[in-house]
């Protein structure tokens, strides 16, 4: 069975033009996102999906494979499938997302995991607890409810599920862009119109629950530094630099 992540990469970002291409302490996050994500014990094949020349050059200049999709994909999830469409011997793909330059490979493994013990598993995703209500109540921060097998239920961009008690012990799980899908299942996700929820919500995965794609929820302790515009490099060059400081001191 092959495990392969894809990276999305486009250049044209709105809040943040070239992103891929910026320097975090000396290296493109590009390349960055694709090293982290190669200590990833299930990964058997990493490659950057992007429509952009300069990506690919910059890929394929620190040895990295790259394709060259599509400038039509409004998503992310929509270039993996082209790629995954073109290769059929991608059993399990996982979309990896370009701006984390810090994702940690363990959190990689354990949402890939299910879908190496379970065949009946069509797609996984990361959750982690939340307890800041700043956060909680941010739309931008997305929330998941889940069953009692680890299924996913809802997602939304409000708090949930509602605390009408205000249980100080309620749970609240934040939801982590890191999606792994069988590949018929990323095809057909794709295929499918947008769902009335997902438009609602502007949350696509609400695609998937809306037509019977169950989506198993790991949760895990992990709270990403994403960079989505300029001001998102310092902190995440900061926290380089303590683990550097740390990893030193051993």
């Amino acid at each position: 069975m092959k495990v392969v992540a894809i990276i999305p990469a486009r250049y044209d970002s709105s809040r943040f033009p070239g992103k891929p291409l910026v320097k975090i302490e000396g290296i493109t996050m590009i390349e960055r996102v694709y090293k982290q994500s190669s200590l990833a014990k299930t990964i058997q094949y990493i490659v950057v999906a992007t429509d952009d020349d300069r990506i690919a050059a910059t890929v394929k200049s620190f040895g990295g494979n790259v394709v060259l999709t599509s400038k039509n994909h409004l998503t992310g999830t929509d270039r993996l499938a082209e790629v995954a469409k073109n290769n059929p011997d991608y059993d399990i793909i996982i979309n990896v997302q370009g701006d984390e330059p810090l994702i940690n490979p363990k959190t990689i493994d354990a949402a890939v995991q299910p879908l190496l013990d379970d065949p009946k598993v069509q797609m996984s995703t990361i959750a982690t607890p939340l307890y800041d209500e700043e956060r909680i109540n941010n739309p931008s921060q997305v929330k998941v409810v889940i069953d009692n097998n680890n299924n996913a239920l809802y997602f939304s961009r409000l708090p949930i599920p509602y605390n009408r008690d205000n249980n100080k012990n309620q749970k609240v799980l934040g939801h982590i862009g890191l999606y792994v899908y069988r590949r018929e299942s990323l095809l057909k996700l794709t295929s499918l119109s947008p769902s009335p929820l997902e438009l609602a919500e502007s949350l696509e995965q609400l695609r998937a629950l809306s037509n019977g794609i169950g989506i198993k929820v790991i949760e895990q302790n992990y709270h990403p530094l994403a960079v989505d515009v300029p001001a998102d490099i310092v902190p995440v060059e900061q926290a380089l630099k303590a683990m550097q400081t740390n990893f030193s001191s051993l």
